[in-house]
């Protein structure tokens, strides 16, 4: 059985062996902390038997007006708990934690160009490429950002594609 629940201060020590993926970002403990601290409701874990972390998500809230959104800065899923629709039930929480407490326009996310795999998700997801980062990735993979529109963006203006790359120097960050 599966538990999804808030990640708490111990699971820093526990969550590391899901980080092992290479396509997973990993930070440092401080940059988790930070998470914890200002938005705990956007950080949860899948926990398994035997208190086995499953997989996480971690994101925040950001943005002014209409650009008011929920952002998904990592989701990953540990590869032996993977095709279980675990990654699926933690956007879930988040986009509705987005729409629903934090009356957010939209829910967005980067995803290296090459991931095929997890664009695919997030397209069956409801997610759509929003515009292409140039050189997001370390100064040398491009990322797409990917949105997908939320209740108060009844028109759908947020999803609505640029039609140019753009660099990470001209992205807006809170």
């Amino acid at each position: 059985m599966t538990t999804i629940r808030r990640f708490c201060c111990n699971d820093l020590l526990r969550f590391a062996s899901v980080n092992l993926d290479h396509l997973t970002e990993t930070f440092n403990m401080s940059f988790y902390m930070t998470y914890l601290a200002r938005w705990p409701h956007y950080f949860h874990v899948a926990e398994g038997p035997g208190n086995r972390i499953m997989g996480y998500i971690m994101g925040k809230v950001e943005g002014q007006g209409e650009s008011w959104h929920g952002h998904v800065t990592a989701v990953t899923v540990a590869p032996e708990y993977r095709r279980q629709q675990l990654a699926k039930k933690l956007m879930n929480l988040l986009e509705d934690i987005s729409d629903k407490i934090d009356k957010a326009y939209f829910v967005d996310l980067f995803v290296r160009a090459s991931n095929t795999p997890a664009i695919k998700m997030y397209e069956k997801l409801g997610y759509v490429i929003y515009r292409r980062v140039l050189r997001y990735y370390s100064g040398e993979e491009d990322g797409l950002d990917m949105r997908k529109a939320l209740s108060r963006d009844v028109e759908k203006k947020s999803i609505i594609p640029l039609k140019r790359p753009v660099t990470p120097d001209e992205l807006e960050y809170d």
